[in-house]
């Protein structure tokens, strides 16, 4: 705590507090500040009357400085006249000011009904204002888009009506907010009028203190009651707030100067009062260093309420100099606070620009010529995607906030109308492939019934084909012929596959049996003896050849059924090419059981293409040999040579045996 010892002669500090006057007509604007990031409130009172006494008016400087630091006092005291209305005002600042922009209109009624069930009314009109302002504008560009679907599907402008769910929950909220907000307004006005008569009252027995001829201690205990009468009367209106307290404290003056009578009494409700202002401004003084700007202006505020309406004077020699170290520390902190200000100015512009780049895209997208309804679809999303970014971004300048807000919608509305008349256009052709689609599912439905399936089936092949080039058709009837047309289709191939799968039932009892067969040969084991072992693998190709075709969805079978052969033969002390030609005769078994000449075709051609390549390397290598001249016959590379050309016509004479065979079957 401060020295009071230490603190030199001043003039009335209570003079100064009192000059410090306020409009009667600050309006609802220029409450005091919210405690938010997402919103600044403009705080400065209408009008002023600065406390400025003689030897100020001969010092501008001196002036200046006062006149700043006056400024948010008075800013102060209009906040506390607002809050000695409205007590309940001042919980506004402990409820949490959400991003409702970057809501969605669900998230925005929830959180409407939610302010509405829970807070004091007269605590939420700001953020009311901001949630009803974001879900205004977010119906509207809902509405426009559902507009513009509806116009796109064929429907007259005349006859667009639209109603959300969401909307009429928002509007219920609403109403109930505007309900709770008049009720609470008549029962405050009543309230107001009483407590005025109430203060007032008190004010002219104050008046008659000092004219009661009665002991001076019984008279002060009067006082004192009287002081706890004012405190706790409770709001009276604002605009008569300054005077009733004015005057108020004009008569409590009066009291103390009649105290003079009776010193001791008044020395020692000064020093109270003294002991009780040094705390405030040590506590301000704390409140000048906090890093949290807007609690410590809160805070401050408070303070100054303590300081008028709870304590009475000091001693002259002490009230200029403590007034001034309040208003000291206030300034500090009004100063912070402005900064604080200046670094939301600056967010808010840096939002302005993202905003204004947005508009610039959808700007750029507009002036772009498109065609084809892909390229539309693209350009949709493209432009949802740039909505969805100007509504995270947050706020902007509120002096610019209308006017960005409305080049955003005209640029959107600019898109819609260039959308708008492509798809009338589009809506033409689209009614013509409505009709050619419709001529397809006659055809569908004329045939899904015909047995003919030879003739049918690559019919209704071909419609199918049809349809998928056709391209698109209303919206409205889209899903609609869709249906019919897959039906019929359906209808068709059904009976189709029923039939063949009637008919494919001895293919079925083939693929049992050879699942069975391939599970025999799978555990078969060689006895040693070649020419037994071979004729057991012919055996099983013929008994497996005798079980005839499977159905073609199981073919699988036969590569397995090859894999078994083959695996078996190379576990035989067999010539190499003999077991490949074995190998080489179940395949060509198993192409033979397949009907498809092409299947034989690739083959021969195969094995021509193989017959070309080895007789050019072995005419390669025998050319490579005309080099070695001189050169002995075991001479290590002379012996490779010869080695590979073996091999190669050893190669060759195979592929020309595989080659016989496949002639054999034409």
């Amino acid at each position: 705590m401060s020295d009071i010892n230490n603190l030199p002669n001043a003039e009335g500090e209570e003079e100064v507090n009192k000059n410090v006057s306020h409009s009667d007509n600050v309006s609802e604007e220029n409450k005091s500040v919210e405690t938010n990031n997402t919103e600044v409130e403009d705080t400065t009172p209408i009008s002023e009357e600065k406390s400025i006494d003689s030897e100020e008016k001969n010092n501008e400087a001196s002036k200046n400085s006062d006149d700043q630091n006056d400024e948010v006092l008075n800013e102060i005291e209009d906040s506390n006249a607002e809050d000695a209305e409205d007590e309940g005002n001042k919980d506004r600042h402990t409820i949490e000011v959400k991003a409702y922009d970057t809501m969605s209109l669900e998230a925005l009624a929830i959180e409407l009904e939610r302010l509405v069930k829970n807070e004091k009314v007269q605590a939420i009109k700001s953020h009311i204002d901001s949630i009803n302002s974001e879900f205004k504008d977010k119906f509207q560009a809902l509405l426009d888009d559902k507009k513009e679907e509806f116009l796109n599907d064929g429907g007259n402008e005349i006859d667009f009506y639209y109603v959300s769910p969401i909307q009429k929950r928002y509007k219920e909220a609403y109403n109930e907010y505007r309900r709770k907000l008049n009720e609470h307004y008549q029962n405050l006005e009543k309230n107001l009028k009483q407590n005025l008569a109430d203060k007032l009252e008190i004010i002219e027995e104050l008046k008659g203190l000092i004219n009661v001829e009665e002991n001076i201690n019984t008279t002060y205990k009067h006082f004192k009651e009287l002081q706890e009468r004012w405190r706790t009367t409770g709001p009276i209106p604002r605009d008569k707030y300054n005077n009733a307290w004015n005057s108020y404290h004009h008569h409590v003056e009066i009291f103390y100067d009649f105290l003079h009578l009776n010193r001791d009494l008044r020395d020692l409700d000064f020093k109270h009062n003294l002991e009780r202002k040094l705390l405030i401004i040590e506590r301000a003084e704390e409140l000048a260093e906090d890093d949290n700007v807007m609690r410590a202006f809160r805070e401050l505020q408070e303070l100054h309420k303590m300081w008028k309406e709870e304590l009475g004077p000091v001693d002259k020699e002490y009230r200029e100099v403590i007034w001034e170290k309040f208003k000291a520390a206030t300034k500090k902190i009004n100063d912070k606070r402005q900064a604080y200000y200046q670094d939301i100015d600056k967010i808010y512009e840096k939002n302005l620009e993202k905003k204004l780049e947005v508009i610039e895209n959808i700007e750029a997208i507009n002036a772009q010529n498109t065609n084809s309804h892909n390229a539309w679809q693209k350009k949709i999303k493209e432009i949802e995607d740039l909505r969805e970014q100007f509504f995270s971004i947050g706020k902007v300048p509120r002096e610019v906030n209308e006017s960005t807000w409305a080049k955003f919608k005209e640029s959107v509305r600019t898109f819609n109308r260039q959308k708008n008349a492509f798809y009338k256009d589009l809506k033409k052709d689209q009614y013509t492939n409505l009709q050619k689609k419709l001529e397809l599912i006659k055809i569908a439905e004329d045939n899904k019934d015909s047995d003919d399936f030879e003739v049918t089936t690559p019919l209704m092949k071909k419609i199918q084909s049809d349809w998928k080039k056709i391209g698109h058709v209303p919206r409205k009837d889209s899903d609609k012929i869709w249906k019919r047309f897959k039906a019929a289709c359906n209808a068709y191939f059904d009976k189709l596959h029923a039939t063949r799968n009637a008919v494919n039932k001895e293919s079925l009892d083939a693929f049992n049996n050879k699942v069975t067969l391939l599970e025999t040969l799978k555990n078969l084991k060689p006895v040693g003896d070649k020419e037994k072992d071979i004729e057991s693998v012919k055996e099983f190709i013929n008994k497996w050849k005798d079980l005839g075709r499977v159905p073609n969805d199981k073919r699988y079978i036969e590569d397995k059924f090859n894999k078994a052969i083959e695996d078996f033969l190379t576990n035989l002390k067999m010539d190499k090419n003999e077991v490949e030609m074995i190998k080489f005769e179940n395949k060509l078994d198993a192409i033979s059981d397949s009907d498809n000449s092409k299947d034989l075709d690739n083959e021969r051609h195969f094995i021509r293409k193989k017959i070309d390549e080895v007789r050019s390397q072995i005419n390669q290598l025998e050319n490579n040999l005309q080099f070695f001249t001189n050169v002995e016959d075991d001479n290590p590379v002379v012996k490779e040579v010869h080695k590979n050309i073996k091999a190669h016509k050893d190669a060759l004479k195979l592929w020309k045996e595989k080659l016989s065979k496949i002639k054999e079957l034409y």
